[in-house]
């Protein structure tokens, strides 16, 4: 158990009108700063996604920016994704969405005095933290996609069990793009070879490439790898057609890392505030 699930309740579902003010407030705020970027960079309006980063956040809080306008979320660690998923999946049903993995099984929606059922909005469920082999299990039931594979051990065994699961799990490749010790992913020079060997998995589909941007403040450093991201991604799409997405960018460089080609931007502190766990 995470220490700071000890102080939370992260499966609390109700918050006061003034937090729910403010998260919306956020979320409208990197939107607006999405579309601005995707202008500056020339690109098609539309063309990023917002994954709302919920660690240490809780049930009702992550659904005040769903109800904002999130329509992906991400969670980092595989205990969140127990302790959170049956509420949002409820609540997200509730709103006409099938969170996560719901959507794949064909979730339906009746309408209130009436006997019609309609099919619920699929909402993307990514894990964007580290996993662990023995905590494939905890996020398989609920997750869309994996965006932390930087192995290929890792990625047999997520292959494996979604095998016996009879369901195709959808991972990123994490790079590391800024070679620093303190980050995850494989190195850039066995990106290409590896993106290969986990795209003819069966059990996983390969759906693009992850990184961390570097944690400096030279702008043509952070642009350096994000760019080099962008070419490897281009290079495999040839052989790998659902090699598509590029999940890069955060609070702090998610202006660079559209302008370099990202596709996913993964937001935690500029919609939520400050974190007051780690």
């Amino acid at each position: 158990m995470v220490a700071y699930m000890d102080h939370k309740d992260l499966a609390n579902e109700t918050i006061d009108e003034e937090r729910a003010r403010q998260i919306t407030d956020g979320v409208h705020k990197v939107l607006d700063g999405i579309a601005e970027a995707e202008s500056a960079a020339g690109r098609e309006a539309g063309s990023v996604t917002l994954l709302a980063a919920t660690k240490t956040r809780d049930v009702g809080e992550i659904m005040a920016a769903i109800d904002a306008g999130v329509r992906v979320i991400g969670e980092n660690r595989p205990q969140e994704v127990e302790v959170k998923t049956a509420g949002l999946t409820r609540l997200c049903a509730d709103r006409g969405f099938a969170l996560g993995a719901a959507a794949k099984r064909g979730a339906t929606l009746t309408a209130p005095a009436s006997d019609d059922t309609f099919p619920l909005v699929p909402l993307p469920f990514h894990l964007i933290g580290q996993l662990q082999s023995n905590k494939i299990n905890k996020v398989l039931p609920s997750v869309t996609t994996i965006e932390s594979v930087d192995t290929l051990s890792l990625a047999e065994k997520i292959a494996r069990r979604a095998v016996v699961r009879g369901i195709t799990v959808g991972v990123l490749l994490e790079v590391n793009e800024s070679g620093e010790e303190s980050k995850s992913g494989c190195d850039p020079a066995e990106a290409v070879d590896l993106a290969h060997r986990i795209a003819a998995l069966e059990g996983v589909r390969l759906e693009g490439l992850m990184t961390i941007g570097a944690h400096v403040s030279d702008e043509a450093v952070i642009r350096r790898g994000f760019a080099h991201l962008r070419e490897t991604r281009d290079a495999l799409r040839a052989d790998i057609p659902s090699c598509r997405e590029l999940s890069m960018g955060m609070t702090h460089d998610m202006a660079l890392a559209i302008d370099e080609g990202s596709t996913i931007v993964r937001v935690g502190t500029a919609i939520f505030g400050p974190r007051a766990f780690i």
